[in-house]
């Protein structure tokens, strides 16, 4: 399994890239996004029942596309790098950093993350700092 990368500009693009993958068959388990939301662009508008199916689908179910993964992007605010809305297996695992993190321990939590998943110690750093100014990241695992 390897772990592919790509920082962008725009949250659009890279909801679209995300559709891109789950068209070829990469498994929505498998893709990550991450965003920057320190402008507050990002609103959980969610009906109650909409956000107790998603909560227990759990984070990472991202399912059919740029719309499921609009419903399943959760918020948080990570140390270092500010507020964030992200889902997919890497959202999970920087969720768990949050939790119980100490300020900056999260955003190197998400390096940690990312350089355990294979992407080298110094490309994490550029991708976190990517989006702490705005960008957003999406990760997939693939074959």
């Amino acid at each position: 399994m390897q772990t592919i990368t790509a920082l962008f500009d725009d949250y659009d693009d890279a909801a679209d890239a995300v559709g891109e993958l789950e068209s070829i068959g990469v498994p929505s388990s498998d893709i990550s996004i991450m965003a920057n939301n320190a402008r507050g662009w990002y609103r959980n508008t969610q009906s109650a029942a909409a956000e107790d199916a998603a909560s227990g689908a759990g984070i990472g179910a991202v399912v059919g596309g740029a719309g499921g993964l609009a419903t399943g992007l959760g918020a948080m605010a990570i140390p270092g790098v500010g507020p964030v809305v992200a889902a997919g297996w890497l959202a999970a695992t920087a969720a768990g950093a949050v939790a119980g993190a100490i300020v900056g321990g999260a955003a190197g939590r998400i390096i940690g993350s990312l350089t355990d998943a294979g992407v080298p110690e110094q490309d994490a750093h550029v991708y976190a700092e990517g989006v702490r100014r705005g960008g957003t990241l999406v990760t997939a695992r693939v074959e």
